[in-house]
């Protein structure tokens, strides 16, 4: 069987979608153009009888399920490619794969997370090159994260590493602590030993001079945690703590 050449399968979708949506001339499409695009990919020009246009409907389904499969192809080849420039630490090009992506996945919760995590680290990449005393480039890198981030939780409210790396977000990067604390203390009644989290949320309460709430937290990781240095690390900060309260 000939395969089907480039232009023509570009051809065949013109027709298909002027079929399905109406088309007009006002459109840019012809409608004799339309139907010399019909003969020749299927045969089929002005179908009438109940067999021509049985046949017709069976031809342009088929048409569609091959449209839908390539669709569906080029969208997984985008969300591989996002992942491989992620492995490489390559932000700029995954976050434009991953904007490819999320157009033939829109629900997609995973791709929304790995857009904010690129524009994380782009906005902690971000540089006044130009020196114009300008923070707008990470600005616009830390709302997309945030956007992001929100997304993915909207579409998976118990997104583990959505809420935290919202959490992150907000308390090291946005100096919005506040905002934090909601979501790390959700990630904690569905994972109530991740102690990242704790130390985060820590961190969130010590910033809003939440001094008691922050030990509390700082001493979960200390009684929780196998990690000895991130038990270190608990014990140093509770310390920075409690200094700060009797000080």
């Amino acid at each position: 069987m000939k395969k089907t050449s480039v232009l023509g399968k570009i051809a065949a979708a013109i027709g298909i979608f002027a079929v399905i949506f109406g088309f007009s001339s006002c459109n840019g499409v012809n409608a004799k153009t339309i139907k010399r695009v019909q003969m020749m990919e299927e045969g089929v020009s002005n179908p009438s009888t109940i067999e021509e246009l049985s046949s017709a409907i069976k031809k342009y389904e088929k048409r569609s399920a091959d449209l839908i499969a390539a669709q569906e192809q080029t969208g997984t080849w985008y969300k591989i490619l996002a992942t491989r420039y992620l492995d490489n630490g390559m932000y700029a090009e995954a976050l434009d794969a991953l904007e490819h992506a999320i157009h033939y996945y829109p629900t997609n919760q995973n791709l929304f997370y790995y857009v904010g995590v690129s524009a994380g680290q782009m906005a902690n990449a971000s540089l006044d090159f130009k020196a114009t005393g300008s923070s707008s480039e990470r600005t616009r890198y830390l709302l997309l994260a945030e956007s992001a981030f929100l997304q993915a939780l909207q579409l998976e409210p118990t997104y583990v590493r959505a809420l935290y790396s919202l959490g992150v977000l907000y308390t090291c990067d946005m100096d919005q602590p506040l905002k934090a604390i909601p979501y790390l203390e959700k990630l904690l009644t569905i994972d109530t030993k991740h102690t990242d989290a704790m130390m985060v949320l820590a961190r969130a309460h010590y910033q809003l001079y939440n001094y008691d709430a922050a030990v509390t937290y700082y001493d979960q990781v200390i009684s929780t945690s196998g990690d000895k240095q991130k038990v270190a690390n608990a014990t140093y900060n509770k310390k920075v703590v409690l200094d700060a309260a009797y000080n």
